[in-house]
């Protein structure tokens, strides 16, 4: 039991010191923020050009 023990805490001490998954954390972070703001970049756009085809039909 004492062996297990030893076992798991050796593995929360290297996976708290290692740094490769900070690095894959913060690439995702910054694409999910890339995406989100494509996206509400094209609702926007999507918005607006709606309206002005909407009053370009009703110009014509």
């Amino acid at each position: 039991m004492l062996f297990l023990y030893v076992k798991f805490t050796n593995f929360i001490d290297r996976l708290v010191k290692d740094e490769d998954g900070v690095t894959a954390i913060e690439y995702a972070l910054i694409a999910a923020a890339v995406v989100a703001g494509i996206g509400l970049l094209m609702k926007t756009i999507g918005n607006n050009t709606s309206t002005y085809m909407g009053s370009v039909a009703t110009a014509i």
